[in-house]
């Protein structure tokens, strides 16, 4: 399972990359509103961090406003994935630009009938939102479980790429199901690296060493030349 961050920010982006474990950056039109910078020229400077997929979102809700800007976000990068969101003139509109061979990301999916739709019209990803979900008392993951079998049982190209994901448990819970990128905010991605026994074994190990070091009254530095 593939794993993007959900940020604008650069030095976020940044971090992020020197791990060498995130493989993408989804946006939108809020987290780039956040950073309070030209978008255009934002983006493009997460398009040159970033070899993976950016996913940009456009803000007409039209289909001829759709097109005019999945096409120029399209032309930043040859990463660049014109995000789209869940509506009908959006479906059009994903058609049309998949068939010009434009990696689109249809945004805002809250069903598997939604997700089945873009899926049809040729959308590289769909995004389930998970969290969102779970805040007006249903199960999100169980929206990503449905959509991931529907999609198999087809043999459909488009990807499932979990959003809206809120803890750790999700992230583990999303890759079971079988999603192929979860796409998450960085305080989860953070948390991910985190264990309490991982924690205390690694002050156990220090505290052996400094030990021995003591006992022998000398620093020990058995790896360096």
């Amino acid at each position: 399972m593939k794993i993007f961050v959900d940020s604008a920010n650069i030095q976020e982006i940044e971090r992020f990359e020197r791990l060498g474990v995130v493989d993408g950056v989804t946006t939108n039109p809020s987290l780039l509103a956040k950073e309070k910078s030209d978008p255009a020229l934002q983006t493009e400077r997460i398009v040159k961090i970033v070899k993976g997929p950016v996913s940009v979102e456009v803000v007409a809700t039209d289909f001829e406003g759709i097109v005019a800007q999945g096409r120029k976000i399209a032309g930043i990068g040859s990463n660049v994935v014109v995000k789209i969101p869940m509506i009908s003139e959006g479906i059009r509109a994903v058609s049309l630009l998949s068939r010009a061979g434009i990696m689109t990301n249809v945004t805002l999916i809250f069903s598997p009938a939604q997700a089945l739709l873009a899926a049809k019209a040729g959308a590289t990803y769909v995004s389930p939102f998970v969290g969102r979900l779970d805040d007006i008392g249903e199960r999100g993951l169980d929206l990503v479980r449905d959509i991931v079998l529907i999609l198999r049982n087809y043999q459909m190209k488009t990807k499932v790429l979990a959003a809206s994901i809120r803890n750790v448990s999700q992230v583990v819970e999303c890759a079971r199901l079988g999603a192929d990128v979860v796409t998450l905010p960085p305080e989860v991605i953070d948390k991910m690296f985190m264990h309490s026994l991982t924690d205390a074994g690694l002050r156990r190990f220090l505290a052996d060493w400094e030990g021995l070091e003591k006992q022998l009254g000398r620093e020990i530095s058995p790896f360096k030349k």
